[in-house]
């Protein structure tokens, strides 16, 4: 029995158990999901102690500890020494982006898509590849020691960001999201605890989730992750790793100064952290400054996708790894892939050393200007951060309207937009926010349809 009496006992959860339901900590974790899930517990409620628990439902401490483990490893909650536990923020967000479908009646500024207006160098590219007599080997089997060449094509390409590698450093992966999973999946173990910033790329809340990795979101100041922050965590919270976003950072839109990458290169080096490097936007920049991993380089997992800077359909990255985590991430992407698509990879390494991908980037960019300058224009009222040359934008919000509600407002009226609780890290609360995709909308038009009516909602909230 209870040891007290919890009749009259303020607690934030109160479950009921079938006790025969053997083992017990899964049918509390079931339980605890299905609350979270239905409404009953909220994104940020602290839960009650686990002696209060043990004693409230008149079982051990170690079977409460399991449960609380179990769901803390799916994402569901947060643990803060000192500040007990929390339902995370992001318990019940969407972090599948892309929908099935294109959205009916939707304008599509979700999403973050280039334009597509700048492929023909791929369409001729391509053409000349299918009228090749040996044509049919693109459709083949991909053997990793046939790609020698298309692997200085891959330095090339990183080094065009301002990152010295070679080829023997090159591996390839089925996109950025394949790369960052392979990495998690060789470096981590079940239960392993990785840095982010507090909103950071769903791709990743994804694979950890599944890989059962929690994230640790490190505070940020200036939308950049503190370093002073970053390295309490590092002697603090038994940190494995980091996962950066330094260019246009998914979904501030932020440029990380050079003072905190080499500091935080420096923490990573101290503690024997690894980075993952994610630069799928660092081309978009037309003068990026250095790459976290040039002050890192045998720390660092550095993903260069195709998909921005290129185009979303060539499903490839390269992945510049140091010497001693090549061996365990190789096997890893073998393990999920056995090898990229011989076409892709033969179509991306000649538009790079023929010097076209210059075209397309340059396009990609050049779009996003002219689409960001009308983004500008109708959102000169309020703060609309990001560059110029990025294709997505962070839309602060007036008043007290959270982000899921604008997002579901802004649907209402037939505009996507992302909420920042799609973003956000664990017990960290999520930003007044949403990403604006600017390059998702098919025409110009589209996107002056979709910016009215964003503008003409804001307007009324203020």
């Amino acid at each position: 029995m209870p040891i007290n009496s919890y009749e009259n006992y303020p607690m934030s959860w109160k479950p009921s158990i079938d006790k025969t339901e053997k083992p017990i900590y899964k049918a509390l974790a079931l339980q605890l999901q299905q609350d979270i899930k239905n409404g009953v517990l909220l994104p940020g409620t602290r839960l009650p102690s686990q002696r209060e628990l043990a004693d409230f439902l008149d079982l051990n401490l170690s079977t409460i500890s399991k449960a609380f483990k179990m769901c803390e490893l799916k994402g569901l909650l947060s643990a803060a020494v000192g500040s007990g536990t929390f339902v995370s923020y992001d318990a019940l967000s969407n972090a599948y982006l892309l929908e099935d479908t294109k959205p009916k009646h939707l304008i599509e500024m979700g999403a973050t898509l280039p334009d597509n207006d700048s492929y023909e160098p791929l369409l001729l590219q391509l053409k000349s590849m299918l009228q090749e007599p040996d044509y049919e080997k693109w459709f083949g089997y991909g053997r990793a020691g046939e790609s020698l060449w298309q692997k200085d094509a891959a330095a090339t390409f990183i080094r065009r960001g301002g990152l010295v590698t070679t080829a023997d450093r090159i591996l390839f992966a089925n996109g950025g999201q394949n790369a960052i999973a392979a990495t998690l999946a060789s470096l981590c173990k079940p239960g392993d605890r990785i840095c982010a910033d507090p909103h950071t790329y769903p791709g990743l809340k994804t694979v950890a989730a599944m890989l059962s990795v929690q994230i640790v979101p490190i505070k940020s100041e200036n939308y950049e992750m503190s370093p002073t922050a970053l390295e309490y965590a590092c002697k603090n919270d038994n940190i494995k790793g980091i996962y950066l976003i330094p260019d246009y950072h998914n979904p501030t839109a932020g440029i990380m100064s050079v003072e905190n990458r080499q500091r935080i290169a420096a923490i990573a080096k101290k503690y024997h952290q690894f980075i993952i490097e994610d630069a799928s936007y660092r081309l978009l920049i037309e003068q990026p400054p250095p790459a976290v991993a040039s002050f890192a380089p045998e720390q660092a997992v550095y993903i260069a996708s195709l998909s921005k800077s290129i185009a979303p359909g060539l499903r490839l990255a390269y992945v510049a790894v140091p010497s001693q985590f090549k061996e365990a991430i190789s096997k890893a992407l073998y393990n999920l892939n056995v090898f990229v698509s011989p076409l892709f990879a033969e179509l991306a390494a000649r538009t790079i050393v023929s010097g076209q991908f210059e075209v397309l980037i340059e396009g990609h960019r050049e779009q996003a200007v002219r689409r960001n300058q009308i983004v500008n224009r109708y959102l000169a009222d309020y703060m609309c951060l990001g560059l110029e040359t990025s294709i997505f934008r962070w839309l602060l919000l007036p008043n007290k309207i959270t982000g899921a509600e604008f997002e579901r407002l802004a649907a209402q009226h037939g505009v996507q937009v992302y909420a920042a609780d799609r973003f956000v890290v664990g017990n960290r609360s999520p930003e007044r926010a949403v990403r604006i995709a600017v390059c998702a909308p098919a025409t110009v038009e589209e996107l002056e349809e979709g910016l009215a009516i964003l503008r003409h909602l804001l307007d009324e909230l203020t």
